[in-house]
């Protein structure tokens, strides 16, 4: 191993800065060439890499976004457009690829690795946290932050309007995000993909509690709940018990700000854990965090088993 590239893939998350800086840092400090890909893997099929160095990646791991930019590939989705990136690799002599993305890059990284034998590292960097496998990915503990100080904020004017808000946060396919800022905000109920939702029962809730002088009740949507989003759930709610209320899109203002300090960390283990797993003769493989240990799994596992939320943190919403 004497040449390594790194590119992130898919939706940017907070500490995708920290974990290439990581990257690039463990590669030199053993004695290795880093490469930084421009725009995942269009950037890739393109040949839109350089050469990086200690100073490239400095002041950079308290900035959110990512430095090598991100892209949506289709051209990489077809055999023609993998067989294009393996070559770009080829021309370079780069022996092994970090990437840093979440489910759909995983696949990609898999289809390279089978079809062309790249050897690659997945690091798991998505604000949704739904990645099998880490029990946190990189990302996820900024946007929990940022949605439970903004929903503060709306708590703030709900109270001073006595009014019904729903807020939405990200969350198309898991309920991570939805669960934590529902139960760190205080929130009267939260409806994610998880589990079913129960439109009648939480119009009761509310009544019961503004009968009982509650000035402000907010309810969490992931966008993703079966229900709807928090658009609709809001219609629902209003045809169903009268109950009108506002709704706070979130959107991709969870995407950005400076990383969380685990964020920062959690990002730097893992790119330091990728450079060791492609040097260790890991890869092809995913890098995780579980239960403080750096661990491997082959990218398949990461897409075939879901990860489970908390249960107690189930449990506690339902009761609180």
């Amino acid at each position: 191993m004497k040449k390594i590239a790194v590119l992130s893939s898919g939706g940017d998350a907070p500490g995708m800065n920290a974990g290439i800086r990581a990257t690039v840092r463990a590669s030199l400090s053993r004695g290795l060439s880093a490469y930084g890909v421009h725009r995942g893997y269009e950037g890739l099929i393109d040949n839109n890499m350089r050469l990086l160095d200690s100073r490239d990646v400095s002041n950079i791991l308290q900035h959110g976004g990512t430095i090598l930019h991100s892209a949506r590939s289709d051209r990489f989705l077809v055999p023609e457009g993998r067989a294009a990136a393996a070559a770009s690799l080829a021309k370079r002599g780069i022996d092994g690829l970090v990437v840093f993305g979440g489910d759909g890059s995983f696949r990609g990284a898999h289809d390279l690795s089978l079809e062309h034998g790249v050897q690659v590292v997945g690091v798991p960097a998505t604000i949704d946290n739904d990645i099998w496998g880490s029990d946190f990915t990189i990302g996820y503990d900024t946007a929990v932050n940022t949605a439970l100080s903004a929903l503060d904020k709306v708590r703030d004017t709900a109270a001073a309007h006595d009014r019904l808000f729903i807020v939405e946060v990200m969350g198309r396919h898991a309920g991570f995000i939805a669960l934590e800022v529902a139960i760190g905000g205080g929130a009267e109920a939260v409806f994610i993909p998880e589990t079913p939702s129960d439109i009648a029962g939480v119009c009761d809730k509310v009544r019961e509690r503004i009968a009982r002088g509650r000035t402000s009740n907010i309810l969490v949507v992931a966008e993703g709940d079966e229900e709807g989003n928090a658009y609709t759930i809001a219609k629902k709610i209003e045809e169903s018990s009268g109950l009108k209320s506002r709704v706070t899109v979130l959107g991709h203002v969870q995407r950005g700000g400076s990383p969380t300090t685990s964020d920062r960390v959690l990002a730097t283990k893992l790119g330091w854990a990728a450079v060791d797993a492609l040097i260790e003769g890991c890869a092809p493989c995913m890098v995780g965090v579980e239960n403080g240990i750096i661990s491997h799994h082959p990218f398949p596992d990461t897409w075939l088993n879901r990860k489970q939320l908390d249960p107690l943190l189930l449990e506690i919403i339902q009761e609180m």
